[in-house]
């Protein structure tokens, strides 16, 4: 099996920055301003956008979960602080 998958190198700046391929901005959507989660897994950076595209893969993801009653209660909590 041939793996396909398509690399690039990149550099971080003295402050840390990177400049992501315009491939991969195209790829998933990224727009000057979009923002991004970033966390480690095992030996590696995570870089994750935050875009409508990820929006869109979540939806429906909580149906039938009790996070919404979880939340409400948690609002009525604070408002009663």
């Amino acid at each position: 099996m041939k793996d396909t998958r398509k690399i690039d190198t990149i550099s971080f700046s003295v402050k840390g920055q990177v400049v992501i391929p315009r491939w991969l901005r195209k790829q998933f959507e990224i727009a000057n301003g979009t923002r991004a989660l970033v966390y480690e897994k095992e030996d590696h950076i995570v870089l994750k956008p935050i875009t409508a595209q990820l929006y869109r893969r979540l939806r429906g993801s909580l149906k039938g979960t009790k996070a919404m009653d979880v939340f409400k209660a948690e609002r009525k909590r604070e408002r009663n602080l």
